[in-house]
């Protein structure tokens, strides 16, 4: 096909114009000479290179340019380096290069960038130490992760030209880490795409579904939204507010995550949308101005008294301002009122780039928001510095806190802190100091003595006990939430494992001695793999706690001090080392396998996760397990999500085959009215109706109101589909749902 050129050229004025515009706000005398000369060396680099696409590589780099410039909101720097952040690792470009024209910041970002990109699809371990190097930047420029997030943003946005295995992912990718990453900066905004593009890939139809939904149902919204706004926006005024009054619709991902949280359909799900409130005041009447529009809208509608969250008095740990309250809004339904001003505004939808816009203000409250910032982004950078941290599980550690909603807790003297929700007493301690959590035996919560277990809840003022002679246990690690807790208790655990392992060395070299064998690394490393022992350390501390028998020693052979394991070598598994192996790096499957599901010449064994209960016409993913044998999962299966992200390279492609297929059980849930006969009607129509058998079905009435649960064999999804609609036309049946993961 011919590629008119002269049409690319246009193309790619366009995106260099628009962001152009997007970055001129933040520009400085110069600074439009320095992006052009970042776009002129990014276009040559990349001058022979194309995206899956089959549009120039070129339009990559200036889109990511254009969402930090314009959705994140940096500045000329990071412009820069978003041009220029595949160069190194895909052209001829050098780091020194990128430090001769445009400065040390600029090259050690672009470093940065380098470093996170090369994730590899081969093994776990390297792809895990490759997510924790992406953490690892926030402790070097916190722009280096901005403009990552912006790349996977883009990644996701052209998705569709990628390899379904390759869409699966990185959409799992962006799911585990990206959106929870994106959510802790305070990019709300980004988040939320996120999670919606994930989505799209990842449970098609549930994402098409709802889509479809709020497509058909928008005329009938908006027409809501203005009833609701219009009175609101007339009392601001004449109460001399400068107040823009307007609705927001939610995000698919977070409409779906309700419909599964309350096992509702999407009918029933109230705040499909919510009322932003976003005032023009100074930096010093923030504060009262917001309570101002709060009164006018709690005086408008009346609100649920459960449903208030005052983030202004107290901002979230990234930053997050604003007043949030539930109303009763005409025809007797609930909707969410978000009050706050442009400035919080921004923050909410910039994030933590939105700070530093404001970081010259002495204004309170955003120090206080910046401080938030500061003190989490601390604890991460103290988190990243354990050298013995495995690195699976410290993402699980560290994802652990993305997402957590927060609590405040007073010192005795009154000092706030955050802590995430569910948080204990011992987590407190923690979060004061790693010696304190150490020698914590207790807490005072409101001067009532508690154990260290105690969770903490709101307002909470707590005062912790210590002792000297305390130390820390294995499950002290069930106690505590934060990851920095985990990581203290862990590193504190180690030391003293250290410790008992001495004796163990002792015990080891005796042995050794009495058979004339020499105690060397050599040595250690055969009775470390004759043991099958995690590492050297764990053999010396099974060895002093007695759960390793030496005189296993003697089916090893002596040659001369050296030992060496006999050809028939005896499994010896002692009860500390009995932890499954989860080291599947030598896996071989071939790259475009594919597996095809009831097809009888497939030489792929397999079977179905019992997790997620896949019937034909589900959108399906094969993962290939320890074992070797492949569990096919739904795509949108939070287990195969979470699986995907760490261990890409074991996703294979996997379809259903066009023959006919056995049944499958499903299981389907119903609630509604009770009335005589209601089961009988319910049978008539799973095995009249739809010729489908019934293993069970179980109905539990209370005060007039049944939920029911019933189990049937299906031929596929649309059997499925058909059959709820049935149920659901049936009197008295209020909501029937097939049950989600």
């Amino acid at each position: 096909m011919q590629v008119d050129t002269q049409a690319e050229k246009q193309a790619i004025l366009k995106d260099y114009r628009q962001l152009l515009r997007l970055v001129r706000p933040h520009m400085q005398k110069g600074d439009e000479d320095r992006i052009r000369h970042a776009f002129e060396l990014a276009l040559d680099a990349h001058k022979d290179m194309r995206r899956k696409s089959g549009e120039p590589y070129i339009h990559h780099p200036l889109a990511v340019a254009k969402i930090v410039a314009g959705e994140i909101g940096l500045g000329t720097t990071s412009v820069i380096c978003a041009l220029l952040h595949d160069t190194v690792e895909d052209t001829e470009m050098t780091l020194d290069d990128i430090k001769k024209e445009f400065g040390n910041a600029a090259a050690k970002i672009i470093d940065g960038l380098t470093k996170i990109s090369k994730i590899s699809h081969q093994t776990a371990s390297i792809q895990a130490e490759n997510y924790r190097k992406i953490l690892l930047t926030l402790s070097d420029d916190i722009r280096v992760i901005l403009i990552k997030i912006a790349d996977r943003l883009h990644n996701m946005r052209t998705l569709d030209g990628m390899s379904r295995k390759n869409q699966l992912k990185i959409a799992s990718e962006t799911i585990y880490l990206y959106a929870p990453l994106s959510h802790r900066l305070g990019l709300y905004s980004i988040k939320g795409e996120l999670e919606d593009l994930a989505m799209k890939y990842t449970d098609t139809d549930k994402y098409k579904e709802i889509a479809t939904a709020l497509e058909s149902t928008k005329k009938e919204r908006a027409k809501y939204i203005n009833d609701f706004v219009k009175p609101l926006q007339e009392d601001m005024n004449k109460a001399g507010l400068k107040a823009n009054v307007f609705g927001r619709p939610k995000s698919i991902s977070s409409i779906w995550n309700k419909m599964k949280k309350k096992q509702v359909e999407f009918d029933d799900v109230y705040d499909k949308f919510a009322i932003r409130v976003i005032l023009d005041s100074p930096l010093e009447k923030e504060k009262e101005d917001c309570w101002r529009a709060y009164s006018i809208v709690t005086d408008k509608y009346s609100p649920q008294p459960n449903r208030m969250r005052d983030w202004i008095s107290h901002p979230k740990g990234n930053g997050y301002e604003s007043l949030h309250t539930t109303v009763m809004g005409p025809g007797g339904k609930w909707v969410e009122v978000q009050i706050r001003s442009q400035r919080m505004d921004e923050v909410a939808e910039k994030g933590l780039a939105a700070h530093y816009k404001y970081k010259e203000n002495k204004f309170k409250s955003q120090n206080t928001a910046e401080e938030a910032i500061e003190s989490w982004l601390m604890q991460v950078r103290e988190f990243l510095k354990n050298p013995d941290l495995n690195p699976i599980e410290f993402i699980n550690d560290f994802k652990l806190q993305l997402y957590q909603k927060e609590i405040y807790i007073f010192t005795p003297k009154g000092e706030l802190r955050i802590l995430p929700s569910g948080g204990t007493a011992l987590d407190f301690a923690y979060s004061i100091h790693s010696n304190i959590g150490d020698g914590c035996i207790g807490a005072k919560v409101n001067n009532k003595l508690v154990p260290i277990s105690h969770v903490l809840v709101n307002g909470d003022q707590v005062e912790i006990i210590t002792s000297r002679k305390q130390r820390p246990s294995e499950d002290w690690l069930s106690i505590v939430t934060t990851s920095r807790a985990k990581s203290k208790i862990k590193n504190s655990l180690r030391e003293e494992k250290r410790k008992i392992a001495e004796d163990g060395k002792e015990i080891l070299e005796r042995k050794l001695n009495q058979i004339k064998a020499n105690y060397n690394n050599d040595n250690i490393n055969v009775l470390t793999n004759f043991f099958k022992a995690p590492s050297s350390m764990d053999l010396l501390y099974g060895i002093a706690r007695g759960n390793i028998n030496l005189n296993e020693i003697k089916h090893l052979k002596n040659i001369g001090g050296n030992l060496e394991i006999a050809k028939i070598e005896k499994s010896i598994r002692t009860d500390e080392f009995q932890e499954l192996s989860h080291n599947t790096e030598n896996t071989e499957i071939p790259k475009n396998a594919e597996l095809v599901i009831f097809d009888e010449s497939s030489k792929f064994p397999y079977e179905f996760a019992k997790c997620c209960g896949a019937i034909p016409g589900d959108d399906v993913v094969g993962f290939i397990s320890i074992n070797g044998v492949i569990k096919i999962h739904r795509t949108g299966c939070p287990n195969v999500i979470n699986l995907m992200s760490k261990y890409g390279y074991r996703i294979i492609k996997t379809r259903w085959t066009a023959n006919t297929t056995p049944a499958f059980l499903t299981t389907v849930k119903l609630n509604g009215l009770d009335d005589i006969g209601l089961i009988n009607k319910m049978t008539n129509v799973i095995s009249g109706d739809m010729k489908m058998n019934m293993q069970s079905i179980s109905i539990e009435s209370k005060e007039g109101i049944f939920e029911g649960i019933i189990k049937v064999f299906a031929k596929d999804n649309n059997q499925v589909t058909k059959l709820i609609h049935k149920l659901k036309n049936l009197d008295g049946v209020i909501s029937v749902i097939r049950e989600e993961i």
